[in-house]
């Protein structure tokens, strides 16, 4: 087994990932280190669509290891028992595969597979390190913490959540084709209008995309990445749309992560979620944004991440319930207006997460 043997676990966190790993393989100290990751298979219980994680890890060099692990979910579903029944499978597949791996560290990104690989890691006497991507805490993270031998946080305001003898802040790692964004001056003709629903995508978002449509794709280029469940019905109301709107119209399933500093080296405008990586990515590229928090994340996770975004100027916050066709082209139409002078106002704001790979990956490499 290789004696630096590095495992990593979570869900929801590719992008954060893939960062670490960038790093970890850019250094001359960690040459030759192999790298696991553990992880949900699926994006979301009881459906097909594969995670990010699995399609992507195993193209930059990465294991990736599928793991049965079930979640206590927050509202009762047709899935609630069956996800409950995984649980004790997925701590059984856990025990087995850090038999197997027996890695030098663990990093996990939080998300309810890590916890049993967690576990597992603390009675192996293996050293953990958790991320904390939001500006809260996930279950899975404060759930974990008791294990951790050090704990990574993105946000000086997770610190009330875990111990602070543990904890560090680092930022949130970003990829390297999110670091090579430039800063964009000058407005584009036409401006670009980036919708990003998050890695699982919005139904929420898609709806409204449609709505305002017509609207936008007049006067502006729409990037539309719609998540895997809404790509055919979005690209069935794009096929309806005139032929002079439907040119302006780019519909996707989604992006390979590797290449999204492209998509947000074009946008103009970004409309999202505001998952704390996306927000990382926005807050980066320095691309005003409509932010769309989802209203039900524990602790209000989601709503945290918007504000904390909205508190350095670059974005503008709508709950659902305000986020109506007509609000949305009004607020398009006035960043679009003031776009210079917004930009303006953000340039020389110091990004918090520049450094963020390099640190985190400290953190493991003392653990080797």
């Amino acid at each position: 087994m290789n004696s630096k043997t590095i495992l990593l676990t979570g869900g929801h966190a590719a992008t954060t990932g893939i960062a670490v790993v960038e790093e970890i393989r850019r250094r001359e100290s960690l040459k030759g280190a192999e790298i696991y990751w553990i992880g949900s298979l699926t994006a979301i219980e009881g459906s097909k669509f594969s995670t990010i994680e699995s399609r992507t890890f195993p193209r930059i060099g990465v294991n990736f290891i599928p793991i049965i692990a079930g979640k206590i979910q927050t509202k009762f579903t047709r899935h609630t028992i069956p996800s409950l029944l995984k649980i004790p499978v997925g701590f059984i597949q856990a025990f087995w595969l850090m038999l197997k791996i027996k890695p030098k560290v663990t990093l996990s990104f939080g998300g309810y597979s890590s916890f049993p690989v967690i576990f597992w890691s603390w009675i192996f006497r293996i050293p953990v390190i958790l991320h904390e991507q939001t500006v809260v805490a996930g279950r899975a993270s404060i759930s974990s913490a008791f294990f951790a031998t050090k704990i990574a946080l993105s946000r000086p305001e997770s610190q009330i959540y875990f111990p602070k003898n543990k904890s560090i802040v680092t930022g949130n790692p970003l990829m390297t084709n999110i670091l090579n964004i430039k800063t964009k001056t000058v407005l584009g003709k036409p401006p670009v209008i980036l919708v990003i629903g998050g890695s699982r995508g919005s139904s929420f978002i898609n709806e409204l995309v449609m709505n305002v449509a017509k609207s936008i794709l007049s006067r502006n280029i729409l990037i539309h990445i719609t998540g895997e469940r809404d790509f055919e019905k979005v690209e069935k109301f794009k096929e309806k749309l005139s032929p002079i709107l439907r040119i302006n119209y780019k519909v996707y399933p989604s992006i390979n992560p590797l290449e999204i500093g492209n998509y947000y080296s074009r946008a103009d405008l970004v409309i999202s979620r505001s998952g704390a990586n996306s927000i990382s990515e926005i807050l980066y590229a320095k691309r005003p944004a409509i932010l769309i928090p989802l209203p039900r994340t524990f602790l209000g996770e989601q709503v945290k991440n918007a504000r904390y975004a909205e508190s350095l100027g670059f974005s503008y916050v709508f709950f659902e319930k305000e986020a109506t066709s007509e609000a949305i082209i009004k607020e398009i139409n006035r960043i679009l207006t003031d776009w210079r002078s917004i930009v303006d106002k953000t340039r020389k704001n110091i990004n918090p997460d520049m450094n963020a790979a390099r640190k985190v990956v400290d953190l493991v490499e003392g653990c080797i």
